[in-house]
């Protein structure tokens, strides 16, 4: 059935962000005693919520994290996002190629999402077509977020292909009945395609695969 829209994740899909959110985290979190390695936080938290996330920190660490911790690890990333951030390699050459409707649909806050897409200068592509896990409070693994993005841009579900490069995210447009690409280098990529995804490794892959589809 041919691809009548395109929901692309945020973080590692369009933006380069997996690896600097991580590393903020993991600077942040040793403040606190707790040591991680950058690939284990990648590992543990890639497209997971924030709740999650302090959950798992919380139980290394044996106790609760501070009342402003999100608060002030978001202000953290917030700045390096300004300084660092830069979009995924390929994706605005992919972009300019796809002649079909688009959209984000990523587990981060709205303000997150348009803060990395504004750095980046991808806002301007999605602007009024972003939506937020936070909107609905409904999280991946769930298909929530995705049947959301469809119903709002006017898709059924069998008409859509996700872009994601999370199990979680995977996981959720396959039980969300969508077909999902992902985008992952050697290493992830088996996680990603046992999930149900048709993998790729290039952005410049991008507009010639959804075709196919």
């Amino acid at each position: 059935m041919q691809t009548g829209l395109v929901i692309f994740d945020c973080d590692g899909v369009l933006v380069d962000s997996e690896t600097l959110g991580n590393r903020i985290l993991v600077e942040f979190v040793a403040e606190f005693g707790l040591t991680l390695e950058l690939e284990e936080a990648i590992l543990l938290f890639k497209g997971c919520k924030m709740a999650d996330c302090v959950a798992v920190i919380e139980q290394r660490l044996g106790r609760m994290m501070p009342p402003d911790f999100v608060s002030r690890l978001r202000a953290r990333t917030a700045e390096a996002f300004e300084r660092e951030l830069f979009c995924v390699e390929g994706i605005e050459a992919a972009l300019d190629k796809i002649n079909l409707p688009i959209c984000v649909a990523s587990s981060g806050p709205m303000e997150k999402i348009k803060l990395a897409l504004r750095v980046t200068n991808l806002l301007p592509r999605f602007e009024g077509r972003i939506f937020s896990s936070y909107e609905i409070g409904s999280w991946k693994p769930a298909p929530d977020l995705f049947l959301h993005a469809a119903k709002n841009m006017g898709f059924q579900a069998r008409y859509c292909t996700v872009v994601e490069d999370s199990v979680l995210g995977v996981r959720a447009a396959v039980a969300a009945g969508m077909k999902v690409l992902g985008y992952a280098n050697s290493s992830e990529a088996f996680l990603l395609e046992e999930c149900g995804a048709q993998i790729f490794d290039s952005m410049y892959q991008l507009p010639s695969l959804l075709s196919q589809h």
